[in-house]
């Protein structure tokens, strides 16, 4: 597949989440999980600030469908993120059974991005999703909205947070 007008209005909806994170502090990371029939089921952004870095968007995505959704309603959903899902919300995804993933930027841009920013690595290896789950349907990034997730990386990591 690849990412259609209608993905990238859902898409544009997830980098927007995560200039809000970056607007209350936190690390520019939203997520749009999207039922079959078109339906937005949840939106929320990284909440990690607070200290507890497991308060991804993604993850509490996976959470949420697996007590809300059906295995074929999850099956059938697609989310929408501004950036590739780390390891740990990749195993969340694949674990509950999620959909198709559709990612602004990816892990090798973000990698590459935060080095160029001088910021330090994360304590987890900075894994493509289909390495965590190789069956993953995904599709990603977008130049157009990647440039945009950069820019939001690069004015979170300009306020001085080392």
């Amino acid at each position: 597949m690849s990412i259609s007008e209608e993905d990238r209005g859902h898409l544009t909806r997830a980098v927007e989440l995560a200039e809000a994170a970056v607007l209350a502090g936190d690390e520019p990371f939203g997520s749009v999980l999207v039922a079959g029939d078109g339906t937005v089921l949840l939106e929320d952004h990284n909440h990690v600030a607070g200290g507890d870095r497991t308060q991804h968007p993604e993850l509490a995505i996976a959470r949420w469908a697996a007590t809300h959704l059906e295995p074929e309603a999850r099956a059938a959903s697609t989310v929408y993120t501004s950036g590739e899902h780390c390891p740990m919300c990749a195993a969340a995804h694949g674990w509950v059974g999620l959909g198709r993933i559709v990612y602004a930027s990816s892990t090798a841009q973000l990698t590459g991005w935060l080095a160029d920013l001088g910021r330090p690595p994360g304590p987890v290896a900075p894994l493509s999703i289909r390495e965590v789950v190789p069956e993953a349907v995904v599709d990603g990034p977008d130049p157009e909205l990647a440039e945009r997730v950069r820019r939001l990386h690069s004015r979170w990591a300009g306020a001085d947070r080392r």
